[in-house]
């Protein structure tokens, strides 16, 4: 870090504590610093974050409970501030006069790399606006971890964040997230991993997935297979369900390539077609090939035309 134009952080000592001994903070320059924390395993912190939030002026926070139990394990006494969701409208605007006034401050979350699944943004947003510095200090993240352990491809990969509460309006985004050619990643509460589930195996078709649970932690728990499969294990009132507490991150195989799909659903639609009706084949198809059966039934529907291939 740079000392030059900067603004004590107060009287308070600016020390970290790293592998047994105190070290003493580089004063921040003034701005906004974007700190990854850990997601679990309160280790894996870089010293780079450490030295960060030892000499800011303060660290903003999801819940400052949490972020203490990090400052304390590394004998930090920067003073914390709330800033959430809840709490933004009040929040943000103070953060901004901390840094019209010179200062520097780390927003972090919960757990990982703020902004993602966060409202950080709005304060980026607004410290850009307000022409304040704003650096990232990057580190763990629960999206790139479930990411690398789920065996599945890396090449392009669609971060979805939690899917809809309620059944319909769940089934719904899951039928416009079936084309995306890409991974998808997801994050989801235990009490509905199941539900969630089954509706992805429903809606994706017979694709490969896999559950993260408890990334870093004690009882980190990985779960590889086919989504019907995902969907049956976790399914409520099975007498052997894994355990579904902490927090958990879905990630699922993209799609056929979609450059060869196309002539193969054809294909595959002409075969079916002659054989049984409409809604059959479509059903038939989308299960063989994986993509979204309104997709499959449109395109029935434009081959069905030049022949009679049965009632609907």
């Amino acid at each position: 870090m740079t000392t030059d134009k900067t603004i004590p952080a107060g009287d308070r000592k600016s020390t970290y504590v790293a592998f047994g001994q105190t070290v003493a903070a580089q004063v921040c320059q003034p701005g906004l610093y974007l700190v990854a924390t850990p997601i679990g395993n309160l280790g894996d912190i870089s010293l780079r974050a450490l030295e960060t939030v030892a000499a800011v002026n303060c660290i903003a926070c999801e819940d400052t409970r949490v972020t203490r139990k990090l400052s304390e394990r590394y004998g930090i006494a920067t003073p914390l501030m709330a800033y959430h969701e809840h709490n933004a409208a009040e929040a943000l605007p103070k953060i901004i006069a901390r840094l019209g006034e010179g200062q520097a401050v780390a927003l972090v979350s919960d757990a990982g790399t703020p902004l993602i699944s966060d409202p950080g943004y709005r304060l980026v947003q607004a410290a850009v606006d307000a022409g304040h510095a704003v650096t990232a200090v990057p580190g763990a993240s629960a999206v790139l971890a479930a990411l690398s352990l789920a065996a599945l491809p890396t090449d392009r990969f669609f971060f979805e964040g939690f899917l809809p509460p309620k059944q319909g309006a769940r089934q719904k985004r899951i039928a416009e997230l079936s084309s995306i050619p890409a991974t998808l990643v997801l994050f989801e509460s235990g009490p509905r991993l199941g539900a969630s589930l089954a509706d992805l195996a429903a809606g994706l078709g017979p694709r490969s997935g896999s559950v993260c649970r408890e990334l870093t932690k004690l009882h980190e728990e990985i779960r590889r297979g086919s989504l019907q499969s995902l969907a049956h294990d976790y399914a409520e009132g099975q007498n052997t369900q894994p355990e579904t507490r902490g927090e958990i991150v879905i990630v699922v195989a993209p799609p056929a390539d979609i450059e060869t799909a196309d002539t193969d659903v054809d294909d595959l639609l002409r075969n079916a077609l002659s054989r049984v009706s409409v809604k059959d084949a479509v059903g038939e198809v989308a299960l063989a090939t994986g993509r979204a059966r309104r997709d499959v039934y449109q395109r029935a529907l434009e081959l069905a035309k030049g022949g009679d291939h049965g009632e609907e």
